[in-house]
């Protein structure tokens, strides 16, 4: 029977829906934006009720008259945005408030009164491989527990369960008979044991969350149950496949061997590479997280995050209507030679990796009466390739000499310029794939594996094939360019 995989990529601002065959070749998609809620400032929200609507109304479009319905072996895998967080009741089905996503800064000040016991601090990276940041999970559950009428008691009554949206998607997708995450999602609520590959006591109890509200921990590559999704499949189809957004481009990217990385250019950018079957300590500036779980063993990454790469872009196109798309950019931004001065930090959700300063703003810096708006676009854009190389920088010194690569996946890749001036900035070639969804071809990759579909890392490296490799080109400028940037942000961090 021929095979077919629907691949989930929830995302932080719409879900994807996306069709492979076994020889992952994408054969349809379809894309439901959901809202961004902002009620106060530093709050970013979004409602996961509407987050499994949209993925059932994308799957239902997905499949809507194909002649191989009922011929095909349909499976579902998932790749979703980390840190977003839900609480829900395990009896009415209903979360308690819509889900802290993992923008959201309003545990910043938890988090800044732990970063004051060194100890604490230390516990926690050990631990966790993580620094102490409202960005992973931990402080928005504390938060919604501590905040939410009547919380405290129902989660101490065993009638709260907690998760990342991808917990959630499995939970309903079930109905509500499997409550379970998987290693990459776990690692990234500072809640796991990135040593035990499970739940830390010590981590539940300095955040207040019951044991009792957190998932069970599966591998990447396991079947997580089945699902009719809400009655558009006759028979039930299985759940298969699971990982994190960045986790599943680093799998996409056929990034098995260590040494290897990516960079994921989306609504924030994450920068990964695969240190191995040991969770080294990371060096400053970085975390090290669980890369994959896949055939029993656990490969583990230090992993970088920029808050807002995609994000500004979005933000100039929606809010400013400077461009009516962030596609039209580019032209603009080509039509000046420079940026003109212009710098744009956009620290719209504060700074993260490496600076990891959640309270500082955005900002513009050098604008002048000659400034005009391609330079504005420009400067934007140069933003996204001078926060990957702080990262890159960081992590070529972590790894003991330059990457021979970056393996590029996500909507920006489509912008020459970006990704020209990517190559230049970091001096090193940026590889741009074919799969422009590189995190949902790492869902099917475990999906094929939990299924038996293939048996090895082996067959399934051939499956990414390069597009477009952008050398980097020499100039006098670059050094200058970069100083630039870093005396913007220095003005801005503490």
């Amino acid at each position: 029977m021929i095979q077919r995989i629907i691949a989930i990529d929830q995302s932080t601002s719409s879900t994807k829906a996306l069709l492979f065959d076994e020889q992952c070749k994408v054969l349809a998609r379809t894309n439901v934006d959901h809202k961004q809620y902002y009620p106060q400032t530093g709050w970013v929200e979004h409602d996961a009720e509407e987050i499994y609507q949209n993925m059932i109304e994308a799957i239902r479009q997905l499949v809507s008259g194909r002649a191989d319905f009922r011929s095909a072996d349909y499976s579902l895998c998932l790749t979703n945005q980390r840190e977003t967080a839900v609480v829900w009741n395990k009896t009415t089905g209903k979360p308690i408030a819509n889900a802290v996503v993992w923008q959201d800064t309003r545990g910043a000040e938890l988090c800044r009164l732990l970063r004051t016991d060194e100890k604490t601090v230390d516990m926690v990276m050990a631990k966790s491989g993580l620094l102490i940041d409202p960005n992973f999970s931990a402080s928005g559950i504390k938060w919604l527990l501590d905040n939410v009428p009547g919380a405290r008691e129902q989660a101490a009554h065993g009638e709260l369960l907690m998760g990342t949206i991808e917990t959630w998607l499995i939970w309903k997708l079930t109905g509500g008979n499997v409550h379970a995450t998987d290693t990459t999602n776990a690692s990234r609520t500072m809640l796991f044991n990135i040593h035990t590959l499970d739940w830390d006591d010590d981590l539940l109890r300095l955040f207040d969350i019951p044991q009792s509200m957190m998932p069970k921990v599966l591998p990447c590559d396991a079947v997580y149950g089945e699902t009719t999704c809400e009655g558009i499949f006759p028979t039930p189809i299985q759940i298969a496949g699971v990982l994190g957004d960045s986790h599943g481009a680093l799998v996409g990217q056929m990034c098995f061997e260590p040494g290897s990385g990516k960079v994921t250019y989306g609504t924030g950018s994450s920068v990964m590479v695969n240190i191995g079957e040991e969770p080294l300590p990371a060096p400053k500036g970085l975390v090290t997280s669980v890369g994959f779980t896949a055939f029993g063993k656990t490969y583990y990454g230090y992993e970088g995050n920029i808050y807002s790469t995609g994000a500004t872009l979005k933000w100039i196109a929606d809010q400013l209507q400077l461009v009516g798309h962030p596609a039209e950019m580019e032209a603009l931004a080509t039509s000046v030679p420079d940026n003109g001065g212009v710098y744009i930090v956009p620290a719209f959700s504060g700074l993260g990796a490496p600076w990891w300063q959640s309270d500082v703003k955005g900002a513009v810096f050098g604008l002048t009466f000659a400034a005009t708006k391609a330079h504005f676009l420009r400067a934007a854009l140069e933003s996204i390739a001078y926060q990957i190389k702080d990262l890159v920088d960081v992590m070529t010194v972590a790894t003991g000499g330059s990457l021979k690569e970056i393996a590029a996946d996500g909507g920006p890749t489509k912008n020459r310029f970006l990704m020209q001036f990517q190559a230049d900035m970091l001096d090193t070639p940026v590889v741009c794939t074919e799969v422009d969804d590189a995190s949902a071809l790492g869902a099917v990759v475990m999906n094929g594996f939990a299924r038996g579909l293939w048996h090895s890392f082996g067959e399934v490296t051939g499956l990414r094939k390069v597009i477009q490799t952008y050398q980097p080109q020499p100039s006098l400028e670059k050094e200058t360019l970069y100083q630039g940037w870093r005396n913007a942000v220095n003005q801005l961090i503490k």
